[in-house]
């Protein structure tokens, strides 16, 4: 079992980008103006994403991309405990 998961509450998302900008390995702008979590598991909600997740045993400068993000819509949880 991965120490880290990151959650992307993709709904809330508001493209702006910052996560993508300091962490270019694991977050992209998607076609549709928001972001993605580069290989992680998708939860949807007709067509919809509603919920990404993505397990990591190093969470390398996730943390830092959960910190910019202006609506806090990525959460960062360690051993099952959220961080932020």
């Amino acid at each position: 079992m991965a120490t880290f998961k990151i959650e992307h509450d993709r709904p809330a998302c508001i493209g702006c980008g910052a996560c993508a900008a300091v962490a270019p390995e694991f977050w992209y702008m998607h076609d549709d103006g928001k972001s993605d979590i580069k290989g992680a598991k998708a939860t949807k909600k007709g067509d919809e994403i509603i919920l990404e997740e993505l397990e990591l045993d190093d969470l390398k400068n996730n943390m830092e991309a959960a910190e910019v993000c202006p609506v806090n819509c990525i959460h960062i949880f360690e051993n099952g405990k959220k961080k932020i």
